[in-house]
């Protein structure tokens, strides 16, 4: 890449950044939307949300001005239009359900009829490493497979947005590790657009970090989510970078580790796991007495970590690659035994036990929330 094309990039991701900033902005002093606090929040004064809706719209500029204006995307129309058009029904969904609130199902559903549109589109996950085996062609398992992983990432941005500047941040910092990443591979597309998720992420984030004077809402957690979810896809099959798809659940292997403990602990413990609640890792790392600033700047830490094992994993040949989540998952372990020792000793969960407890009608802690009868944690912090 020349320096004349770095610097109009950058300049390109620096206007985004600073549209973002100003709609965030906007938001604060004009938006109704407003979380009140309450037993499951971490924030303690009403607090406006949805701020996510900058980021998205600083994002469709972005990509409008690259089908416009950017002749290197080389990227087929079918699949822009897939991940543009998928794209935009969540965020609408997403506003709905920040202005109205819908239940866990009612998520799930939109969640998997948005996957539904990328597979229509033709962008299918129909390849994965698998150790011992090389690469395995999944065939009609693929569409099985993409529609796990969109709702899977989806879901974990969406849990993990609790904390002032976690999701935000970490999403920023991602776009742009996955921008180093497929740049080196000879992307296009993907690194274009992770600029424009690096600008628009920042913007938002100028209000975002602790401590946060709005919050990004689902609007903007869950379309952070399938984008990125989308975007792997994308950078494996279809982008000029051919990109390995495990960069990218590496990159967030701390919010899919968080999720997806969390969501195995408490099943064990017969809760209910549509049902809200504080005690995913990193909001149990915050009620240990940790700060906001703390625990999101422990996640940059990590993403970056991960970020750095990603530009080493793609230089490494075949199926060794996945020698290099070892350490990470090894990190992921230790890290949730300290913080659930901790969470223990303090009564904030119960002992965690590997057989499969009767459903308990109440969780620990937390109150009923009736407004909100079966919804996972919204944002209360993030």
């Amino acid at each position: 890449m020349t320096l004349f094309a770095f610097l109009t990039h950058g300049a390109f991701g620096a206007a985004l950044m600073l549209l973002a900033a100003v709609l965030t902005w906007v938001l604060i002093h004009r938006m109704k939307i407003v979380d009140e606090p309450n037993e499951r929040s971490s924030h303690v004064h009403p607090t406006p949300r949805s701020g996510g809706l900058a980021v998205v719209a600083s994002f469709f500029v972005g990509l409008a001005g690259l089908y416009v204006l950017a002749d290197a995307v080389e990227l087929v129309r079918p699949y822009f239009l897939g991940f543009f058009a998928s794209c935009a029904v969540l965020v609408i969904v997403s506003l709905w359900d920040d202005l109205k609130g819908l239940g866990f199902r009612s998520k799930l559903l939109t969640q998997a009829a948005c996957a539904g549109m990328v597979l229509t589109f033709g962008i299918v996950l129909d390849r994965v490493p698998v150790p011992f085996n090389g690469i395995v062609e999944l065939g009609v398992l693929g569409y099985l497979a993409t529609l796990v992983w969109l709702i899977a990432m989806t879901n974990a941005f969406n849990f993990m947005d609790g904390l002032d500047g976690l999701a935000g941040g970490t999403a920023a910092l991602a776009a742009a590790l996955f921008g180093v990443v497929t740049l080196m591979e000879g992307s296009h597309f993907v690194y274009l657009t992770s600029w424009v998720l690096v600008g628009s992420c920042l913007g938002f984030l100028v209000f975002n970090f602790p401590p946060a004077r709005i919050f990004m809402g689902d609007v903007g957690s869950q379309f952070l989510g399938f984008a990125f979810a989308a975007l792997a896809i994308i950078a494996m099959r279809y982008d000029h970078s051919h990109t390995s798809f495990l960069v990218m659940p590496l990159l967030f292997l701390h919010f899919l580790w968080d999720t997806g403990f969390t969501i195995l602990r408490r099943w064990l413990a017969g809760e209910n796991i549509a049902r809200a609640h504080r005690t995913h890792l990193y909001q149990l790392f915050n009620r240990l007495g940790f700060s906001h600033r703390e625990v999101t700047l422990y996640h940059y830490v990590v993403t970056v970590a991960q970020g750095l094992g990603a530009v080493a994993m793609v230089r490494i040949p075949g199926e060794a690659r996945l020698l290099v989540f070892v350490p990470f998952l090894l990190w992921q372990a230790s890290y949730t035994v300290v913080i659930l020792r901790g969470a223990g000793a303090d009564g904030l969960v119960p002992p965690v036990t590997w057989r499969r407890r009767r459903p308990v009608a109440h969780i620990p802690a937390v109150a009923p929330d009736a407004a909100v009868p079966d919804r996972e944690i919204t944002p209360t912090g993030g």
